[in-house]
């Protein structure tokens, strides 16, 4: 278990999987899609990958891939992905940006240096962009962008979140919406 803690450690999210299982690729997508930062370990191309894999197994997985940890805490295998997916809590941080706002940037880099890995949205780099600027408009962001939703919750615009950030809560609700793990 020992090798398995030294893997997750120091990674926001880590995927433990197999090349060839469809289920692990399905995972590997879907949380690839909330622009999470995943670190994806192949246990059928690592020298030690049936060690790992036993290791897995102590921790009471059956089947032992897909494996997901994030903050180091073992969310589970399929199953338990697709459950949070369905119901809603895998998307616990989603901000919307233009690439070419440094306000944006600035919130990015906010929440990867707290540790979360949000679901980005570039409203000018995707087709739906002006669609999507409508509705944060239609919510009260003026301007559109950055908007920033906590645990599905509207959280607002820039100065909200560093608001947030300088009286503390911010990282609090990060926590709680499980959008980063101590």
């Amino acid at each position: 278990m020992e090798s398995v803690k030294k893997m997750v450690a120091e990674k926001p999210v880590v995927m433990f999987s197999k090349s060839k299982c469809c289920m692990c690729h399905t995972i590997k997508t879907l949380i690839s899609s909330f622009g999470a930062n995943l670190t994806v370990y192949e246990l059928d191309e690592l020298p030690n990958g049936l060690q790992v894999e036993r290791a897995l197994m102590m921790l009471g997985l059956r089947p032992s891939v897909p494996a997901v940890f994030i903050g180091q805490e073992l969310i589970g295998g399929a199953n338990e992905i697709m459950s949070l997916h369905l119901e809603g809590n895998l998307r616990a941080a989603v901000i919307f940006t233009k690439s070419s706002c440094c306000m944006c940037h600035s919130i990015k880099a906010l929440f990867y240096e707290l540790g979360a890995s949000p679901a980005i949205h570039e409203l000018d780099q995707d087709s739906r962009g002006n669609e999507m600027a409508l509705a944060l408009r239609s919510l009260g962001c003026n301007p559109c962008v950055p908007a920033i939703f906590i645990g599905g919750n509207f959280i607002g615009s820039t100065k909200d979140v560093i608001s947030l950030h300088v009286n503390g809560s911010l990282k609090q609700m990060l926590i709680n919406a499980k959008a980063i793990w101590l």
